[in-house]
């Protein structure tokens, strides 16, 4: 009797060696419902971020464009975000050229997902500005458009448009609230 004691613990022993197919298709359902549910999660964090850092470095670019009028007053205010940038060298002495106003990438126009770009208009000198952004990918890195112009008033436009190049595009947009 002892032997078939033995013999049945060895059989069951055998048999519960490892997970069985359906468990295994178990647990991958159950790990694929939780992707289902966390990974909108995610993209929506990753947006209001991306949106987020945007609306700063529109805030930037346009703090540069004001220092940059104050210290170029014959110039008045900067043509793209290159000239308030170090114009890829390092920053030895700021010119109107390079006015080592903004970092590298900023300069560069392109930032967490979004495309930045600023504009001077008006005569000699340039009177007014616009500096603004859109979502480099809409619906993957952003759904909202940033611009501020002389005024210093952020708008914001939810919509896949491009960059708002002008002063009177920008100030087409609704004001942030």
């Amino acid at each position: 009797q002892l032997r078939q004691t033995q013999q049945r613990k060895q059989t069951t022993m055998q048999r519960q060696k490892g997970f069985s197919l359906i468990e295994l298709l178990i647990v991958v359902a159950i790990i694929l419902i939780i992707a289902a549910i966390a990974i909108p999660n995610l993209i929506r964090a990753k947006i209001a971020a991306n949106e987020s850092s945007a609306a700063a470095s529109v805030r930037s670019i346009s703090t540069a464009q004001i220092a940059y009028a104050a210290s170029y007053p014959l110039v008045g205010f900067a043509a793209n975000t290159a000239t308030l940038g170090p114009g890829g060298v390092t920053c030895a002495g700021p010119t109107s050229t390079n006015a080592c106003l903004l970092d590298d990438v900023l300069a560069a126009g392109f930032k967490s997902g979004y495309t930045f770009g600023t504009a001077a208009e008006g005569g000699t000198p340039k009177t007014q500005f616009v500096s603004a952004s859109a979502p480099s990918s809409y619906n993957l890195t952003g759904v909202r458009n940033f611009c501020m112009v002389t005024d210093g008033v952020l708008r914001i436009d939810p919509g896949a448009k491009p960059l708002a190049g002008t002063v009177a595009a920008c100030g087409a947009y609704p004001i942030a609230q």
